[in-house]
């Protein structure tokens, strides 16, 4: 996206906003299946969340690639296979990837993760799924870090033609503001390069989630977080009403998934915390 378009999107999304633009897009033009990260139902990167997602209701499951201790093990072929046999017999789906690894060790710097992304780009063919999470937090954070950036866009250009190539998103979460993540996208120039949003992480580092949600519009997010972080969802401070109208506004349609993570209280049952969650999630989003 060049400088020129950027402008005028944002001239464009003012103008119809002030219009009541996102009054003409009623709730229930909106529709995108919900899953839920296998590590916010305490199975990161284990079979067993495809039972726990099935006794909650949900229709799919984010999936961690593993941590360094087991070297990222789902990019073992057997294991693989043992995931898609899982996914067939629960008849839960496998939505997405994510790399929660990086967060521990940075892409910004440690040189093993550019052959993690590159493999998880083969996982994810494996597994028929199109979005690769990449975690831009705690270690990896990019906030105030020309550097670190400046790094990530060179190793996110060198990873982005294999990523074309299979028809791959890899999406960038972090602390950004979507100013900073559009600019990135820029700099590598890459249809494979989104945003993976999530609203509380943005709402916590300062920004307004409306007004961020209609700058990158529906082209430059790939899938969303739905969560408030130690509550259920309607506990928090996020209105996912709004939300669910502003995404409905731009028309919004990602990979067709959204991810519930981290809605919880401390010592919550797992599966009665996330039906409630899917249920307020289906309710404010006018969903079926």
């Amino acid at each position: 996206m060049t400088r020129r378009e950027y402008l005028k999107r944002s001239a464009t999304l003012a103008l119809l906003t002030g219009m009541g633009f996102h009054e003409a897009y009623p709730r229930n033009k909106f529709s995108l299946k919900i899953g839920a990260c296998d590590w916010s139902i305490g199975k990161s990167s284990d079979l067993g969340a495809f039972g726990v997602a099935k006794q909650i209701s949900l229709e799919g499951i984010q999936v961690n690639l593993g941590s360094e201790k087991n070297n990222l093990h789902l990019r073992q072929p057997t294991l693989q296979k043992s995931y898609l046999e899982e996914s067939r017999k629960s008849k839960i789906k496998i939505a997405s990837l994510a790399i929660g690894e990086l967060n521990n060790v940075p892409y910004k710097s440690d040189p093993r993760t550019e052959e993690w992304v590159s493999d998880s780009i083969d996982v994810a063919k494996a597994l028929g799924v199109n979005v690769i999470l990449l975690a831009f937090f705690s270690k990896n954070d990019l906030r105030n870090d020309e550097a670190g950036k400046a790094e990530v866009v060179k190793r996110l250009k060198r990873v982005a033609p294999k990523a074309e190539k299979s028809g791959i998103i890899l999406g960038i979460e972090s602390y950004l503001s979507a100013e900073e993540h559009l600019d990135i996208i820029q700099r590598v120039g890459s249809k494979s390069i989104k945003v993976y949003y999530d609203f509380r992480n943005s709402t916590d580092a300062g920004y307004d989630v409306i007004k961020e949600i209609k700058l990158l519009g529906r082209d430059a997010i790939c899938e969303i977080h739905i969560k408030e972080n130690g509550k259920l969802l309607g506990e928090g401070t996020l209105d996912w009403v709004k939300i669910g109208e502003t995404l409905a506004a731009i028309d919004y349609k990602g990979d067709g998934w959204m991810q519930i993570e981290w809605s919880l209280p401390e010592n919550a049952a797992v599966v009665s915390g996330y039906q409630h969650n899917l249920r307020y999630l289906k309710d404010s989003f006018g969903l079926k």
